[in-house]
This record gives structure tokens, C-alpha cells and sequence, in this order.
């Protein structure tokens, strides 16, 4: 009997692992081209070939590895970078709690753990928008393992494939950097005016600190994380009543 019910739960858990796989596959389409745009940006900037893919395997998190990699090619402390990304995935604590609220109580913290390092705002909001209050951990383990091996095999594709881009091509690949943050960017402070507002303050008080001689002498890292805090708290004190 017990072999039986054992029999059946792995089954059960075969299938939940292929529905998140499933329904992973979008997710996993657009991380690929995004991962390789890191790859050739990370050889663009002069990096170790294993630090980008070190990266991709161990952070896991795109923003945060575009902004590191372009704060390293700027020869930002390493303490600033761990700040600026530390800030950055604020976010993850709160998707993670969230899931969380959802996993089975009898999940162990070890399974949580593993799935809470895959959690990402795509692979997020799939998890969250699923019907059923319970969510097998297998479903969000396979949901959380395609999106974790499309981004690492499109990283290990841009790093392949930029020893073959002519070097004009890969000095100009710096400015993809830009265009994406400008492309993400755009559409957002067009759904919401809180984003444009806050957006454009990060920038206007991230250009004083530059400019202004009292704070000049303050690093880019700094600059970022300075300019990150203010706007980000001006907005919140702003919009306290936007959904």
C-alpha cells in the first residue's frame, strides 16, 4: 500500500514539475536573447570569461547583472556594487513571501530556499496568477528550472559568440546597454505616471550629485545608491494611495 501511494505521489510530482516546465516556455523564449545580449555585453566590457557566467549561475537576476557588469567596467568598489544589486532585488524578499504564502505548510525551509533563489518577476508572476490556492513545489520548481537554464544557456551563447563579433561590434555593444534599460523603461512610465515621476527624479538628483561641487567627489556606485534611496522614498511618500 505504501509502495503504491508512493508510486502515485511520484507521478503526481512528475506532472506538476512538466505543467511548470509547460508553462515556463514563454518565459524561457524571452530570456534567451536577453541573456546572450549580457553575455556579448559582459566580453564587451574586457571581463573574465567566467565571471558573467559565474554570474548568470549564481545571481540570477538580469537587471542586477547588467548593473554590475556595467559598474565594474567603471572600476566601482565591490562593496557598492553588493549594495546597488542588494537594493535593486529588495524586491525578491517580497515575490519570495508572497509564493511562500502559497507553498504547502509542510514544504521544509531547505525546498523554500531552492525555490525562492529561482523566484524572478516573470517566473513570479505565473506562480501568482495560478487559480489554485496550493501550489505544488514542483510545479514552481519546474516554472523556476527552464527559466534558469534558457538564462544561463543564452549567457554561455553571447559569451561564445563574442569572440566571433569584429571588435567594432563589440565596442558598440555598450550601448545596448542603454537602450534596453531605455526600452524597459518607457512603457512603464507610460501605464503609470508614479514610475515616470520617480524615474525622472532618480535621474535629476543622480545628475546634482554629479554636478554640484559639494558632491562631485562622490563615486558613480555611490551616486546610484544615493539617488535610488531619495527618489524611491519621495515616491513613496507621493503615491502612498496608488495601487
Amino acid at each position: 500500500m505504501l509502495r503504491g501511494r508512493y508510486k502515485l505521489n511520484s507521478k503526481l510530482n512528475r506532472t506538476h514539475f512538466v505543467e511548470g516546465l509547460t508553462a515556463g516556455i514563454p518565459i524561457a523564449l524571452g530570456y534567451i536573447p536577453i541573456a546572450v545580449t549580457f553575455g556579448l555585453l559582459a566580453r564587451s566590457a574586457d571581463l573574465p570569461f567566467y565571471i558573467p557566467a559565474l554570474m548568470s549561475f549564481f545571481v540570477f537576476a538580469g537587471a542586477s547583472q547588467f548593473i554590475g557588469v556595467n559598474l565594474l567596467s567603471l572600476g566601482v568598489s565591490h562593496g557598492e556594487i553588493i549594495l546597488t544589486t542588494f537594493i535593486l532585488n529588495l524586491r525578491h524578499f517580497l515575490m519570495s513571501a508572497a509564493i511562500s504564502q502559497k507553498i504547502p505548510e509542510s514544504v521544509s525551509k531547505a525546498w523554500r530556499a531552492v525555490l525562492a533563489f529561482g523566484i524572478t518577476d516573470e517566473t513570479f508572476t505565473i506562480a501568482a496568477l495560478r487559480q489554485e490556492e496550493s501550489l505544488s513545489r514542483y510545479f514552481v520548481l519546474g516554472l523556476n528550472t527552464i527559466a534558469f537554464a534558457a538564462w544561463n544557456a543564452g549567457t554561455w551563447i553571447g559569451l561564445f559568440f563574442s569572440s566571433g563579433l569584429p571588435a567594432v561590434l563589440q565596442s558598440s555593444m555598450g550601448i545596448a546597454l542603454y537602450a534596453m534599460f531605455i526600452g524597459l523603461l518607457i512603457p512603464s512610465c507610460k501605464q503609470s505616471r508614479s514610475a515616470l515621476v520617480v524615474a525622472l527624479l532618480a535621474a535629476s538628483i543622480h545628475s546634482l550629485i554629479r554636478w554640484l561641487p559639494v558632491t562631485a567627489s562622490i563615486s558613480g556606485g555611490w551616486g546610484i545608491i544615493f539617488a535610488t534611496l531619495i527618489s524611491a522614498g519621495i515616491g513613496a511618500y507621493l503615491f502612498t494611495e496608488e495601487n
